[in-house]
């Protein structure tokens, strides 16, 4: 469990989001139906919130279309850099 304490310690050193909330959000999806559009577009309205970020309808879009077609980053970096463009 430490590894991933630490992971977590990073994320939330690195992007200034708490761990917490880090999970809080994760259990509020664990049974969400992530192939919902309304669904996802609250759920990028939510880490744009947690993560100090506004995003707008086009970015929205774009993520939420990323997820509908199976079109994800393979990691945090690149998944972060979403939310950055």
């Amino acid at each position: 469990m430490s590894s991933n304490n630490n992971f977590f310690d990073n994320v939330e050193k690195n992007t200034k989001v708490n761990k917490e909330d880090i999970f809080k959000l994760a259990a509020s999806v664990q049974n969400s139906n992530l192939k919902d559009e309304q669904v996802l577009r609250q759920l990028v309205q939510q880490v744009g919130v947690l993560a100090g970020r506004t995003v707008t309808k086009e970015k929205e879009d774009q993520i939420v279309k990323a997820i509908m077609n199976n079109n994800l980053p393979t990691d945090l970096n690149a998944l972060g850099n979403m939310f950055k463009k």
